[in-house]
């Protein structure tokens, strides 16, 4: 009789530790930021973590369910709103107000699925860019929020600014660790396996049992909350929103560009990406137009010559992932990590 050889399931590697590790780092120097850095950081810190998180949610929406949204504006815009009203009309309290904040982008979310389930690509990305177009048509000439003018955060000042940094690094912190850290999560289970299955091919993942509709709509739900969460942390941090800054299209282009470039499909990508970007726009969005450019046309480059991305581009030729969400079998004289 041939004996088989013992081998066990490696679901980390030697660089996912090492990212482990610095992810952890990372997120206590974000909380503990009040205390080392001066308030320019703390404002680039926060806008960095909403770019992250806004694409890690796209990234799950496009990469893996194969949805591809070009109005998750709608839910940044209906977060923020949410926030301000809160706040300003119903006195609640600013830092409690973010997550009651994310029941408006869940409950808007479920109409505008059941709505444009039907369209398939192209078709569906246009339907979410008119649903936003029309939410923000409804917020300019409701007067209930200021209309067009917009709202202030007035409630804020009844804070010192330390502690309004304290806050707001730690509600950074829980938003990566819930869009970025849920997504790794969600992507290990098996539900993540169903997903890796539908975005290679849904017609053959819904043949082997998966309910590629009910999987697609519980994803759509869960980008929005993830999405309108940024966006109320975004806002919060800008103290004011208007219909043209919260539903502004430009989220959409930011969206698309970081996880084209960075990679999609991969958790890595889109932080890649999003760092690529931050960047970009900190030193270079002086040169106006050239610049909105530069960036088009690197994303037509990526999606024509490198679909996969930087990311992509770096996993071919090293075995190093970040947040491996496979499953390896290792015999017992495997020396790879």
């Amino acid at each position: 009789m041939t004996t088989l050889p013992i081998v066990h399931v490696q679901r980390h590697t030697l660089s996912s530790r090492i990212a482990m590790s610095l992810s952890v780092v990372a997120l206590m120097a974000l909380v503990a930021m009040p205390w080392w850095a001066d308030s320019g950081w703390i404002r680039w810190a926060v806008e960095l973590s909403c770019y992250i998180a806004i694409a890690q949610m796209w990234n799950l929406l496009a990469g893996y369910a194969g949805l591809v949204s070009v109005g998750q504006q709608a839910f940044i815009g209906a977060a923020g709103y949410a926030l301000f009203v809160l706040c300003q009309k119903f006195g609640v309290n600013p830092f409690l107000a973010v997550p009651l904040a994310m029941i408006v982008p869940a409950i808007l979310s479920v109409p505008t699925y059941l709505l444009l389930h039907r369209l398939d690509g192209p078709y569906f990305a246009i339907g979410t860019w008119v649903v936003a177009e029309a939410v923000r048509l409804v917020t300019t000439n409701l007067d209930f929020v200021n209309a067009g003018a917009g709202l202030t955060l007035r409630v804020m000042t009844q804070y010192r600014l330390h502690e309004r940094e304290i806050a707001m690094t730690i509600l950074c912190a829980i938003l990566l660790l819930v869009t970025v850290g849920g997504s790794y999560w969600l992507l290990r289970s098996r539900h993540g396996l169903a997903l890796t299955a539908m975005r290679d091919n849904p017609v053959s993942a819904g043949s082997q049992g998966v309910n590629v509709s009910r999987l697609r709509f519980l994803v759509f739900i869960a980008a929005a909350v993830g999405t309108g969460f940024a966006g109320a942390i975004y806002y919060m941090a800008q103290l004011r929103i208007t219909p043209a800054s919260g539903y502004d299209p430009k989220w959409a282009s930011i969206s698309i560009f970081i996880v084209m470039v960075g990679g999609i499909g991969s958790i890595e990508g889109a932080i890649i990406g999003a760092l690529l970007y931050f960047f970009a726009d900190r030193f270079f969005s002086q040169y106006g137009a050239i610049y909105m450019v530069v960036l088009g046309c690197l994303t037509l480059f990526m999606a024509i010559y490198a679909r996969g991305g930087i990311w992509g581009f770096v996993s071919s030729r090293f075995d190093a992932p970040w947040f491996p969400i496979g499953r390896r079998l290792v015999l017992p004289d495997d020396k790879g990590t």
